[in-house]
Parts: C-alpha cells; sequence; structure tokens
C-alpha cells in the first residue's frame, strides 16, 4: 500500500487563518478489508464552509478535529477494490480530504459516488456539477422559487455556487443581478456567464452607495436574492429587496473569521414580509440527483462554462485556502495533486 500524505489542522485559528495551523505529514496508507477502496485523488476542493468547521464552537455540524486529516471533497479514480461496486479505474467522487489517497468505506451510503466524465471534466463534479452547484439550485428552487421575469440578485456571483446560480436562474427566464469584486469577475459575469447586470463592490465605501448602484440596475426591486456574503453586501441588497421577497442564505463569508456581521436594517424583513431562510444542502438529499442532473445538461451542453482557480501540489492547499477566503480566486478554487 503508498505511502499517503495529508496535510492535517493542529490548531485553530485566532481569526484569519495561519500556516503555522497546519502540518503536512506522510503516514502508512492501511492494507484493504471487506468492502473498502482505495482511492487516489486526482482534485481537492476548497470551500468557504471549511473555515466555520475549523473553530471549536456550536453549529450544524461537528467541528473539524485537531491532528487529523482535513475534511474536503475528492475526486479520483479507484486504483483498489474490496467491494463488488467499484472496481479499479471508476472515477468517483466524495469526501477524501486534504490527502492524497482515502481508504473509504463503500458500503456506507453516499459516501463514494461514481461519476460519468465522458462530457463534463472531472474536476466540474467539485464545483459546477457538486456540492456548490447542488446548493445553488436547492436556494433557487426551494426557498426563492421564482417566477419567469422576476428579478434575482447573488452576491460572490463569480464564484462557484453565485455562478452556478446565475446559469440556472437564466434557465428559468429570469432577470439576474450578481456582486462581485473586481472588474474582471464583473466581465465574466455578465459576459461568459450572462447575467444582465453586476456590480463590483469593491468600487463603494458603504452600503447606501452599493445599495444606490444597486437601484440603478434594479429599477423594479429584487424579488429574490441568494447569498453568500453578509455584511455590507447584504445590507445594500436589503434595502431594494421588494414585498414578499425571498432570501436564500448559503453563507456569511465576511464574518467566517470571527468578526461580527450585525445587520444594518433588519426591520425590513417585517416590512416587506420577506422570507428569510438559510439552509444547509447535506441536509437535503433528495435534491442532488435533480439539481445534478439539471447542472450536467447545463455543462456538457455548454450553456454553462464555469471558470476555476488551481493551485498544484498537496502543500499548495493551506496558502491557496487563505486567498479563497479573501477573494483571490476566480470561480472554483481547486488543488490538483
Amino acid at each position: 500500500m503508498p505511502q499517503n500524505p495529508q496535510i492535517h489542522l493542529v490548531s485553530r485559528p485566532q481569526g484569519e487563518p495561519l500556516a503555522e495551523n497546519f502540518q503536512l505529514v506522510v503516514q502508512d496508507t492501511p492494507a484493504l478489508t471487506d468492502q473498502q477502496v482505495l482511492v487516489k485523488h486526482e482534485y481537492l476542493s476548497l470551500d468557504p464552509y471549511m473555515r466555520g468547521r475549523m473553530n471549536d464552537v456550536k453549529s450544524y455540524t461537528l467541528p473539524q478535529p485537531l491532528h487529523s486529516v482535513m475534511i474536503g471533497g475528492t475526486v479520483g479514480e479507484v486504483v483498489e477494490s474490496r467491494h463488488p461496486g467499484f472496481a479499479p479505474g471508476d472515477k468517483v467522487v466524495g469526501m477524501g480530504g486534504w490527502q492524497t489517497y482515502s481508504v473509504v468505506d463503500a458500503s456506507a451510503p453516499g459516501v463514494l459516488r461514481k461519476i460519468d466524465t465522458t462530457h463534463v471534466p472531472i474536476s466540474h463534479f467539485l464545483g459546477a456539477v457538486g456540492m456548490p452547484g447542488v446548493t445553488a439550485w436547492h436556494g433557487l428552487v426551494r426557498i426563492i422559487d421564482p417566477k419567469p421575469g422576476q428579478t434575482l440578485c447573488v452576491s460572490a456571483a463569480s464564484g462557484a455556487v453565485g455562478s452556478a446560480f446565475g446559469a440556472l436562474a437564466k434557465a428559468r427566464g429570469c432577470r439576474v443581478i450578481g456582486i462581485a469584486g473586481g472588474q474582471d469577475k464583473c466581465d465574466y459575469v455578465t459576459r461568459e456567464l450572462g447575467f444582465d447586470a453586476c456590480i463590483d463592490y469593491k468600487q463603494h465605501a458603504d452600503y447606501l452607495s452599493l445599495s444606490k448602484a444597486l437601484k440603478q440596475v434594479c429599477p423594479d426591486g429584487i424579488d429574490g436574492h441568494f447569498e453568500n456574503v453578509g455584511g455590507m453586501v447584504l445590507d445594500a441588497v436589503m434595502l431594494r429587496m421588494n414585498q414578499f421577497s425571498s432570501v436564500a442564505v448559503c453563507g456569511m463569508i465576511s464574518g467566517y473569521n470571527g468578526n461580527p456581521i450585525p445587520m444594518a436594517n433588519p426591520s425590513l424583513i417585517l416590512i416587506n414580509r420577506m422570507k428569510f431562510q438559510g439552509f444547509i444542502v447535506s441536509e437535503h438529499p433528495a435534491d442532488w440527483p435533480l439539481a445534478l442532473k439539471e447542472l450536467g445538461d447545463l455543462v456538457g451542453s455548454g450553456r454553462f462554462r464555469p471558470k476555476e482557480t488551481v493551485a498544484h501540489g498537496l502543500a499548495s492547499a493551506p496558502e491557496a485556502f487563505f486567498g479563497m477566503l479573501k477573494g483571490k480566486n476566480f470561480g472554483k478554487q481547486l488543488v490538483k495533486l
């Protein structure tokens, strides 16, 4: 069995995570027992939720244990199997974590899924045709539930979740407005993803200024919003939301390092009789087949062309993760092994 380089979380970040919170170690891969599969990873997924899991606080799931492999989605190839449902050469997606190999009990439901890479590149199964894409689908379809012609908005619009949200919303005949950081990201959102407009929040000093810019591109208000950021961005959007509108709350990345993120005008939820709902996509397994089929069709047909930022080598994962939290990535952040 091969030796297995891994990255462990060895201390909990205080504020922004640092390189010293992680350690690269090499361990022996144990021999397989019945029902187990050995997977060699090709790509690791880096996602904002990982920052929250590093904190030892009450949350929707247990925190990342110290001195163990950092959690995370992976795609790769089965290299050895003692499970009848998997064979060497199968391409699979799972939660193998920040390591080169993983030993998976393939008899456990949902831990390993075969994928067809004929029409969709394998890396996209960690982004547009993976958890981020399903996250966008659930927020759009189950919470916002838009009608054709309505105006929708999404923050972090050029990212893995935001870009999928836009593609799904445009396919439903909606008008879609993005918010992103930087002119290059805004250009991608409008020119390549087909959003109707995109606003660069970095050009605005406060939420009132950003809200005025939103008013120019949303003269009839916003009917549904998908929130990834919180803080100033959410405050700006709230001033433009229509009566009986909906907000799907996916993330609050502006507060992931422990910064408080108070809302400037929470009374608008009542005044506009808004639906304001947070969700965790892993709690909705019935949605995954529906969402993955639609997303796979969009990507496979070329109607949705997601961007990726790829770091190379396992040791690059921490720095790539730090950059993603600061918005330095463009589209889905991956590590290629």
